[in-house]
């Protein structure tokens, strides 16, 4: 497999932010596939297809931009390290299991959307390890590297964590303005971003023309929560977009008018990679 992540630098590092698509990635190692029971466009059915061409001119407007090359079928690096399903890997103690892993949603997932189980039997420790050296530890390293330079020369740094949901999971959500949101920013509930800032976040997105909700469905995974530190001059917010909106869900493909809505998606993106100053003015008062 390629290497495991795509890092773009601006020419002209003027913005404090990182933009992150950890869940863009389509690679799939062959060996993978022929074990699985599934299909390659079921292995691919979880992932958060183009939402790093969504988020892909970040760098035009002085922001690093990390997107992941693999499959979240294959590694999930929105989950901590130690989240291992005990019923995929051998030799996984039971007693640290949490509900996402149960549910077959682990680092290595045992499941993609649907609850389709992507391979009978059970993995190796070895081969667990194997994954994780090859592309979650780079990931986060990469991740972790920019999050401090961003700090170091700006003083501060602004992680969005883009996503994408599908249609079928906002159908139980309470309605924002009388309909589905198609925009969630999930920012733990203030703790991995102030809210205040998540506020200013979520005018850019409004003033936009989207319908936004705040941290329901999704308040925000792994990714947010380890690195989010605002106290500490680390801000991080999760960005979930309706997946309906740009892309055929079936068929995996984007529809007839993405471009116009990538472009409504950079003046976004544009937006907020100018968000520094304005934290920084709130921090000292």
């Amino acid at each position: 497999m390629e290497h495991p992540y795509r890092l773009v630098y601006p020419k002209t590092a003027s913005s404090c932010a990182v933009f992150n698509a950890c869940h863009s990635g389509y690679g799939l190692p062959a060996e993978f596939v022929e074990k699985s029971a599934l299909t390659v466009a079921e292995l691919r059915s979880s992932e958060d297809a183009f939402v790093d061409r969504l988020i892909a001119l970040a760098p035009e407007f002085g922001a690093p931009m990390l997107a992941a090359n693999f499959s979240r079928a294959y590694v999930d690096v929105n989950r901590a390290a130690s989240e291992l399903d005990p019923a995929l890997i051998e030799g996984v103690a039971l007693q640290n299991t949490n509900s996402r892993v149960a549910a077959g949603l682990g680092v290595l997932p045992r499941i993609v959307a649907d609850g389709k189980i992507i391979q009978t039997g059970k993995i190796s420790r070895a081969e667990a390890e194997a994954r994780l050296a090859q592309c979650y530890f780079p990931y986060h390293s990469a991740l972790n590297a920019l999050i401090k330079q961003q700090k170091q020369k700006f003083g501060l740094c602004l992680l969005f964590d883009f996503h994408s949901m599908p249609n079928a999971a906002l159908k139980a959500t309470p309605f924002v303005n009388g309909r589905m949101p198609d925009i969630v920013l999930g920012d733990r509930f203030g703790v991995s971003c102030d809210r205040w800032l998540t506020g200013f976040i979520e005018h850019i997105f409004a003033d936009a023309g989207f319908n936004v909700a705040r941290n329901a469905p999704f308040a925000g995974g792994y990714v947010t929560q380890h690195y989010g530190k605002p106290k500490k001059g680390i801000q991080a917010i999760q960005i979930e977009i309706n997946r309906s909106l740009y892309m055929d869900e079936k068929r995996q493909i984007p529809l007839p008018d993405f471009d116009a809505f990538q472009e409504r998606i950079s003046d976004c993106v544009n937006a907020m990679s100018r968000l520094g100053p304005v934290v920084l003015k709130f921090a000292a008062e």
